[in-house]
Protein backbone atom coordinates (compact mmCIF):
# COMPACT_ATOMS: atom_id res chain seq x y z
CA UNK A 1 0.00 0.00 0.00
CA UNK A 2 1.59 3.02 -1.19
CA UNK A 3 0.53 6.30 1.29
CA UNK A 4 -0.83 9.32 -0.99
CA UNK A 5 1.78 11.92 -0.60
CA UNK A 6 -0.95 14.28 0.81
CA UNK A 7 -1.19 11.99 4.21
CA UNK A 8 2.57 11.76 4.68
CA UNK A 9 2.77 14.57 7.64
CA UNK A 10 -0.43 13.27 8.86
CA UNK A 11 -0.27 12.91 13.09
CA UNK A 12 -0.65 8.12 13.64
CA UNK A 13 -3.15 7.89 15.89
CA UNK A 14 -3.28 4.70 17.10
CA UNK A 15 -6.15 3.56 18.96
CA UNK A 16 -5.39 1.20 21.95
CA UNK A 17 -2.12 0.58 24.13
CA UNK A 18 -1.65 -3.14 22.03
CA UNK A 19 -1.21 -4.33 18.52
CA UNK A 20 -4.37 -6.74 19.61
CA UNK A 21 -6.58 -3.45 20.53
CA UNK A 22 -5.43 -1.16 18.36
CA UNK A 23 -6.70 -3.65 15.44
CA UNK A 24 -9.84 -4.56 17.44
CA UNK A 25 -10.65 -0.35 17.76
CA UNK A 26 -9.53 -0.25 14.19
CA UNK A 27 -11.82 -2.69 12.90
CA UNK A 28 -14.80 -1.19 14.85
CA UNK A 29 -13.83 2.00 13.28
CA UNK A 30 -13.28 0.89 9.49
CA UNK A 31 -16.74 -0.92 10.12
CA UNK A 32 -18.36 1.97 10.66
CA UNK A 33 -19.50 1.40 14.18
CA UNK A 34 -17.12 3.04 15.99
CA UNK A 35 -17.15 6.94 15.51
CA UNK A 36 -16.24 8.03 18.81
CA UNK A 37 -12.67 7.29 21.43
CA UNK A 38 -11.76 8.54 25.13
CA UNK A 39 -8.76 9.00 26.75
CA UNK A 40 -7.03 10.33 29.63
CA UNK A 41 -6.26 13.65 29.23
CA UNK A 42 -2.67 13.63 30.81
CA UNK A 43 -1.36 11.38 28.58
CA UNK A 44 -1.73 13.13 25.31
CA UNK A 45 -2.18 16.28 22.86
CA UNK A 46 -5.20 16.36 21.52
CA UNK A 47 -6.89 17.28 18.56
CA UNK A 48 -9.25 20.26 17.40
CA UNK A 49 -12.81 19.68 15.13
CA UNK A 50 -11.25 19.77 11.13
CA UNK A 51 -8.12 18.09 12.24
CA UNK A 52 -7.56 14.57 10.40
CA UNK A 53 -5.16 11.96 11.18
CA UNK A 54 -3.69 8.16 10.05
CA UNK A 55 -6.01 5.67 11.81
CA UNK A 56 -3.08 3.09 12.62
CA UNK A 57 -2.56 -0.43 13.57
CA UNK A 58 0.72 -1.63 15.03
CA UNK A 59 1.39 1.65 16.13
CA UNK A 60 2.47 2.82 12.42
CA UNK A 61 0.64 0.93 9.31
CA UNK A 62 -2.11 3.24 8.27
CA UNK A 63 -5.86 2.05 7.67
CA UNK A 64 -7.74 4.80 7.02
CA UNK A 65 -8.16 8.79 7.63
CA UNK A 66 -10.04 10.23 10.47
CA UNK A 67 -11.30 13.44 10.85
CA UNK A 68 -12.09 14.67 14.30
CA UNK A 69 -15.42 16.21 14.50
CA UNK A 70 -15.97 16.90 18.07
CA UNK A 71 -14.05 17.31 21.65
CA UNK A 72 -15.60 17.47 25.17
CA UNK A 73 -13.58 17.93 27.99
CA UNK A 74 -15.25 15.83 30.78
CA UNK A 75 -14.31 13.88 34.21
CA UNK A 76 -14.54 9.64 33.63
CA UNK A 77 -17.82 9.31 36.30
CA UNK A 78 -19.63 11.67 33.72
CA UNK A 79 -19.54 9.49 30.93
CA UNK A 80 -23.05 9.00 29.52
CA UNK A 81 -24.94 5.74 27.46
CA UNK A 82 -25.23 7.50 24.68
CA UNK A 83 -21.47 8.38 24.33
CA UNK A 84 -20.21 5.30 25.43
CA UNK A 85 -22.48 4.00 22.42
CA UNK A 86 -20.61 5.85 20.27
CA UNK A 87 -17.33 4.10 20.79
CA UNK A 88 -19.29 0.88 19.73
CA UNK A 89 -17.55 -1.51 21.79
CA UNK A 90 -18.48 -4.28 23.81
CA UNK A 91 -22.38 -4.44 24.01
CA UNK A 92 -22.39 -0.72 23.79
CA UNK A 93 -23.45 -0.61 27.49
CA UNK A 94 -22.30 2.22 29.96
CA UNK A 95 -21.09 -0.80 32.06
CA UNK A 96 -19.07 -2.14 29.04
CA UNK A 97 -17.78 1.06 28.51
CA UNK A 98 -16.68 1.66 32.21
CA UNK A 99 -15.50 -1.61 32.84
CA UNK A 100 -13.54 -1.78 29.68
CA UNK A 101 -12.07 2.03 30.70
CA UNK A 102 -11.52 1.17 34.09
CA UNK A 103 -8.99 -1.58 33.01
CA UNK A 104 -7.33 0.28 30.18
CA UNK A 105 -6.97 3.52 32.47
CA UNK A 106 -5.20 1.27 35.29
CA UNK A 107 -2.74 -0.09 32.74
CA UNK A 108 -1.85 2.78 31.32
CA UNK A 109 -2.38 5.91 33.99
CA UNK A 110 -3.39 6.70 37.34
CA UNK A 111 -6.88 5.92 37.77
CA UNK A 112 -10.02 7.29 39.47
CA UNK A 113 -13.61 7.70 38.97
CA UNK A 114 -13.46 11.17 38.87
CA UNK A 115 -9.89 11.64 36.20
CA UNK A 116 -9.97 14.32 33.79
CA UNK A 117 -10.68 12.73 30.09
CA UNK A 118 -11.42 13.64 26.29
CA UNK A 119 -14.70 12.47 24.79
CA UNK A 120 -13.38 12.49 20.76
CA UNK A 121 -16.23 11.92 17.77
CA UNK A 122 -14.66 11.89 14.25
CA UNK A 123 -15.60 10.68 11.21
CA UNK A 124 -14.03 7.89 8.75
CA UNK A 125 -13.01 9.99 5.96
CA UNK A 126 -11.39 6.97 3.58
CA UNK A 127 -10.25 3.69 3.65
CA UNK A 128 -6.74 3.17 3.22
CA UNK A 129 -6.28 -0.23 3.47
CA UNK A 130 -8.99 -2.42 1.62
CA UNK A 131 -7.61 -5.84 2.90
CA UNK A 132 -7.96 -5.12 6.65
CA UNK A 133 -11.70 -3.41 5.77
CA UNK A 134 -12.44 -6.55 4.47
CA UNK A 135 -11.64 -8.51 7.31
CA UNK A 136 -12.95 -5.70 10.07
CA UNK A 137 -16.58 -7.45 10.03
CA UNK A 138 -14.83 -10.28 11.55
CA UNK A 139 -13.32 -8.26 14.29
CA UNK A 140 -16.85 -6.52 15.63
CA UNK A 141 -18.40 -10.19 15.37
CA UNK A 142 -15.62 -10.98 17.80
CA UNK A 143 -16.04 -7.64 19.99
CA UNK A 144 -20.27 -8.74 20.32
CA UNK A 145 -19.43 -12.24 20.77
CA UNK A 146 -16.49 -11.53 23.66
CA UNK A 147 -19.71 -8.85 24.72
CA UNK A 148 -22.36 -11.56 24.91
CA UNK A 149 -24.55 -10.14 22.39
CA UNK A 150 -26.10 -12.85 20.52
CA UNK A 151 -24.80 -15.61 22.66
Amino acid sequence: MTLPAAYADLPLWPFGDSHELQERLAALIVAGVKTAGCGAKDLNEWSEPGERGLLVIRDTHPVALLEIETVEHMKFDEMSAEKAALEGEGDLSLEFWQEAHRKFFTRVTTFSEDMDVVFETFRLVEILDQDFAADAPRHVALERAEAGVGA
